[in-house]
């Protein structure tokens, strides 16, 4: 049964062009070098259990649109940790705990990046403590408590955590291993983004035969965006068009795009969306994005359970796709995106695309993942 007629409805909230983009392949590698990229490559490559993720066509949702092609790069298969945070965070810690092996490691999370921290930590046998949010979901807080991390929940959102972390951390000289880079903090933000790069190796070698025209790139803090432009200046030579999405309630990149500086906004409503729901773009990866991203598009929470279900039912590819809340933005604004004429033709979605796009994680959160396919 086809999905078209249920779709045509579907609407964005926001759309954007960026007045400011230059892409510059040169400046983009002077903020995550090509050594930066190769490192984590051939260290994340050699984990036990190391395996280039699938990327999957979604050939029906590309013939519904008359669209080339579209690639989804699956990343619920990403280790044991079904989501590509795996690549960062415990990169971050195996590379500074080559200088000290008796730190102990602090971090804030929404739940996938804390995950990955807290693996990482127990792989080299350090002491972890996680702060999280009253948001994040019990599901999550287990998962890391079973690689040995000490949860600790703060009363508020993500922001309220990640400044209890840096309290805590500076009074107990903890090492922070975050993805958000401030003033004096950036190199750890930027060895995260470094092991995030590699999906941008594996694809460049998954991708042989196709030119991508468009890549649409899912935003929080915009450390995975900013990743992925990165590793396109290292691997491909020729740069498609960046889509920018985030939900509706914490766009702070397309505000920060909008203004040409980086905007702190007012989340007034938390979004299904957790890991993207972030009030203000991390200062290395503004660096790479202000210059790099062509548009911007901002969505509701309304299409997520939809989207989810289609993955799961095989209505968007010949194959079931486990994705969770974070992986069906991409999807959501591709779609909403084609339904406008105008925008449609100002991005230039045709008969002649090839699009990539990122299923950021599988069931990572079992509980509301369920909850989203049953509802």
């Amino acid at each position: 049964m086809s999905i078209k007629s249920e779709v045509l409805k579907w609407k964005y909230s926001k759309f954007l062009e960026n007045s400011n983009y230059k892409f510059n392949k040169n400046n983009i590698l002077k903020i995550l070098s090509k050594k930066d990229i190769d490192d984590a490559y051939k260290t994340i490559s050699e984990w036990e259990g190391y395996h280039s993720t699938p990327l999957v066509s979604l050939n029906k949702l590309s013939e519904e649109l008359k669209i080339n092609k579209i690639f989804y790069k699956d990343e619920s298969k990403r280790f044991d940790l079904k989501s590509f945070k795996a690549l960062g965070g415990a990169y971050a810690v195996e590379k500074i705990a080559k200088k000290d092996k008796n730190i102990i490691i602090s971090s804030a999370t929404a739940g996938n990046h804390g995950r990955s921290v807290a693996w990482g930590s127990k792989k080299l046998g350090l002491k972890c403590n996680i702060f999280i949010s009253e948001y994040v979901s019990e599901f999550r807080a287990e998962a890391m408590r079973n690689y040995g991390a000490e949860v600790i929940r703060v009363k508020g959102n993500y922001d309220n955590s990640l400044k209890d972390c840096f309290n805590q951390s500076k009074k107990n000289n903890w090492q922070i291993v975050q993805d958000v880079a401030w003033d004096d903090y950036r190199l750890i933000p930027k060895l995260t983004m470094a092991g995030y790069s590699v999906m941008m190796k594996e694809i460049s070698e998954q991708i042989t035969n196709d030119k991508i025209t468009h890549i649409i790139l899912q935003a929080g803090v915009g450390g995975m965006a900013a990743a992925m432009i990165a590793g396109l200046a290292r691997y491909f030579d020729y740069f498609p068009k960046i889509i920018i999405v985030e939900p509706e309630n914490a766009a702070c990149v397309y505000q920060s795009i909008k203004t040409g500086k980086i905007e702190k906004i007012s989340i007034k409503k938390e979004s299904i969306m957790g890991g993207m729901s972030c009030d203000e773009v991390s200062l290395v990866p503004w660096e790479i994005l202000k210059h790099s991203v062509n548009y911007c598009v901002t969505i509701s929470d309304d299409y997520i359970s939809k989207t989810v279900k289609y993955l799961f039912n095989s209505k968007l590819s010949g194959e079931k796709i486990i994705g969770g809340e974070c992986s069906a933005p991409g999807i959501i604004s591709l779609i909403t995106m084609y339904n406008d004429t105008k925008i449609k033709d100002i991005v230039g979605l045709n008969e002649d695309s090839n699009l990539l796009l990122f299923g950021c994680e599988g069931d990572a959160d079992e509980e509301l993942y369920q909850k989203l396919l049953n509802n």
